[in-house]
């Protein structure tokens, strides 16, 4: 008999009580065929995709998960808010599932909204194993619409997730298919002069990098639903009907850039919380986030979702429309994004007479600024030792503006290359745009600031928190009960998505108790970003960036919740201090 009904019928005899939807999943080689190419990978039930997970707030869900691969498995419920022993990352919240075995997830629905959920195992989610979750609300919603569609992006490489860490490790640049070329070069000379080309070439020579860094893999093909751009999976609409589309980034590398021409998009949740509506036009998606927005086509026609990487060098599209085999243009793409000196302000080794202190989100360069580079030859992308940041405490990211063209976001370094524009010079979202629609949490004051130096050594293909790697660092130790302000700085020419685990982050935009509550903040290159999070879950927990290959190489941290409930520190001590897989 349905589980469901079940509950219904109990629920009716009983009121309060609330039983447990079950579900079954299975771990297994899959193919996948991109369009372009097919590959084996790894899925749920059968598929990559796995199925479309749906959950009540309230319920309480059991997930019985059988690994039927030749390794062991596991499986992170991304964003969800649920007991520390039930959150799927080996080593730390539990030991894994092995071949063969069958293990059951059992936790309550606390939350509603948009999530997803993924191996924690190796490189088993880039290769495919990742599915949706969508919890139903309690309550009504605080919008309408009339249809809704799962969009789950991701960038799937002919390379296995093994092979893709062996190449970087060997050389890191090795995906990189949109290096500089002498016509660019040319280009440059005509618009910023001879000398200024000439110098900055040799100042991003001396520092072993290249304008062109901005993506650590390319050669991917972009799916949407698991279907590849010819592939074009397509949602169906009547005109008029407001149509919710969940948008979440499963990729393992890539950030999207995301519009649908001819609709106007309206955010009304961020990482599965309600968000103040704000119209755009177009959005950048990170890795692991998800947003959730509202169209209204009213024109009986296809209209094409087109998610561009936000390095220019793929794409994901998908098709809208009133009935199937319908297509719409498909936009080119735009020009490769190029960093600047800004993107570097983070950087390591810099002449710090004249730069000691300096505030990175008001930095004003271009990529030719006739800045002095000669001092920066000696650059080590190491640790940050001599940087003094504290300027940047309290930083108003408000302040900050972009560069001669009057491209403006407060979350991105003055004169950066990344600063996002949308492709009709319409709105692009920002995260100063994002507004809590009903405050989570009273606004307090911290209890305590803890500094988090996203570092790495891009030669080596190195990642890490501090200068220090996962596997040579202490964990994080946090009180229960505590309310903890997470600062970012971001040394790094890449933008790391932080996600952690088992609690919300509060990403300070400066609105006070309306900040908005996400499970996974991006920090763009030479910023600092600010953080807050109610240290409300005992027990360990994972936090790292949200890139594959970041995260195994050592941009990630145990953090330990001490004290709490009784029970919880019970189960902690089962699991010592070993750490867990990337």
């Amino acid at each position: 008999m349905n589980m469901r009904f079940l509950a219904g019928v109990f629920g009716l005899l009983l009121p309060g009580l609330v039983l447990a939807g079950e579900y079954n999943l299975t771990v297994d080689r899959v193919e996948i065929d991109t369009g372009d190419f097919v590959k084996e990978g790894i899925g749920y039930n059968g598929a990559s995709p796995g199925p479309v997970l749906r959950f009540k707030e309230g319920e309480n869900v059991r997930i019985n998960v059988t690994n039927n691969l030749d390794e062991t498995t596991s499986i992170h419920w991304h964003g969800l808010i649920l007991p520390f022993d039930q959150d799927g990352v080996p080593g730390i919240s539990f030991p894994g599932i092995q071949p063969g075995e069958t293990f059951t997830y059992e936790f309550p629905i606390q939350q509603a909204g948009t999530y997803w959920f993924h191996s924690h195992s190796g490189f088993q989610e880039p290769d495919g194993a990742y599915g949706a979750i969508v919890i139903e609300p309690k309550e009504r919603e605080p919008f309408r619409y009339d249809r809704e569609y799962v969009v789950q992006l991701t960038d799937k490489h002919p390379h296995s997730g093994d092979r893709i860490m062996r190449n970087l490790k060997m050389m890191s640049d090795y995906y990189n298919r949109k290096q500089q070329t002498v016509g660019e070069f040319f280009t440059d000379v005509s618009k910023n002069g001879l000398m200024n080309t000439v110098r900055d070439r040799m100042a991003w020579g001396d520092m072993r990098m290249m304008k062109a860094d901005v993506e650590d893999l390319q050669g991917f093909t972009g799916l949407i639903n698991g279907k590849g751009p010819d592939q074009n999976w397509t949602g169906i609409f009547e005109p008029g009907e407001r149509i919710r589309l969940r948008f979440i980034n499963s990729s393992a590398m890539t950030y999207f850039d995301v519009r649908i021409p001819g609709l106007d998009m309206t955010v009304v949740q961020a990482d599965g919380n309600n968000v103040q509506p704000v119209s755009v036009d177009e959005f950048r998606i990170g890795v692991a986030e998800t947003y959730d927005v509202i169209v209204r086509p009213r024109d009986e026609q296809a209209y094409t979702i087109f998610a561009e990487s936000m390095g220019r060098s793929g794409y994901a599209r998908a098709t809208l429309a009133t009935e199937d085999g319908m297509e719409a243009a498909v936009p080119q793409l735009r020009e490769a994004a190029r960093l600047t000196m800004a993107d570097m302000g983070g950087m390591p080794g810099m002449d710090h007479g004249s730069m000691s202190g300096m505030d990175h989100g008001n930095m004003e360069m271009s990529s030719a600024d006739g800045m002095e580079h000669s001092s920066m030859g000696s650059m080590n992308h190491g640790t940050m030792k001599n940087m003094d940041h504290s300027a940047m405490s309290g930083m108003d990211h408000g302040s900050m503006s972009m560069g001669s063209e009057g491209k403006s976001d407060p979350f991105y370094a003055r004169g950066s290359g990344l600063v996002p524009e949308a492709a009709n010079g319409g709105k692009f979202l920002s995260y100063a745009d994002l507004k809590a629609q009903d405050p989570l949490y009273e606004d307090r004051e911290p209890t305590r600031e803890i500094e988090l130096r996203l570092t790495g050594n891009m030669e080596r293909y190195t990642w890490s928190i501090n200068g220090v790697k996962y596997e040579d660092a202490d964990p994080i130790r946090l009180k229960y009960g505590e309310r903890v302000r997470f600062k970012f700085v971001n040394e790094t020419m890449m933008t790391h998505p932080m996600h952690l685990h088992g609690m919300w982050s509060i990403l300070d935009v400066g609105a006070g108790q309306w900040n908005p509550i996400k499970h996974t903040v991006s920090v763009q290159p030479g910023t600092t970003v600010y953080m807050e999070t109610e240290v409300d879950e005992p027990g360990q927990w994972a936090f790292h960036c949200h890139l594959s290959y970041h995260a195994a190489a050592g941009m990630f941290r145990k953090v330990i919740v001490e004290g709490g409930p009784e029970s919880a520190q019970v189960k902690t001590n089962v699991f010592g201090e070993e750490g867990g897989e990337a």
